[in-house]
C-alpha cells in the first residue's frame, strides 16, 4: 500500500518528534524507504529529531502531496531499530551531490502503527 503510494505522488514530508519533556519538534524528510508492509525506515543525521528518538521512540511522518487541494497522509510511528553508516543505509542515500563513504547517517527503522489521510478521520 505505502510503496505504491509515495511510488506514485510527489510531495513533501515533514517528520514530527518530540523529546523527554514533551516539547515537539518538526523537520523536512524526504519520503521514506519501505523496508516492509509495516516497517518504513528513514536516513537520519545525529540533529534534533534524532536526538529526540532516543529518548522517546514516537513520532509522525506528514505527508503533502503536491497539487492542488489538501491530500496526503499522516503515519503514525514508533522506533524499533536503527543502525550506524552501514552499507546499506549508505546505499540508501538519494542525494548525488554527497561523499557517501564520509557521509555519517543512520538508518532508523520505524513500526507503523496508524495510517490516516492528511485531512479528517
Amino acid at each position: 500500500m505505502l510503496k505504491g503510494y509515495f511510488a506514485e505522488n510527489d510531495g513533501s514530508g515533514i517528520l514530527s518528534t518530540a523529546d523527554r519533556e514533551g516539547r515537539v519538534n518538526a523537520a523536512i524528510y524526504s519520503k521514506p524507504h519501505i523496508i516492509e508492509e509495516e516497517t518504513i525506515a528513514l536516513l537520519m543525521s545525529e540533529r534534533l529529531s534524532y536526538a529526540n528518538l532516543q529518548v522517546n521512540p514516537y513520532a509522525v511522518y506528514l505527508f503533502m502531496e503536491t497539487g492542488p487541494g489538501w491530500k496526503g497522509k499522516r503515519i503514525y510511528l514508533k522506533k524499533v531499530k536503527e543502525e550506524h553508516n552501514t552499507d546499506l543505509a549508505k546505499s540508501l542515500i538519494r542525494r548525488t551531490h554527497v561523499d557517501k563513504e564520509n557521509l555519517d547517517v543512520n538508518l532508523v527503522y520505524f513500526q507503523i502503527e496508524k495510517v490516516l489521510p492528511l485531512i479528517g478521520e
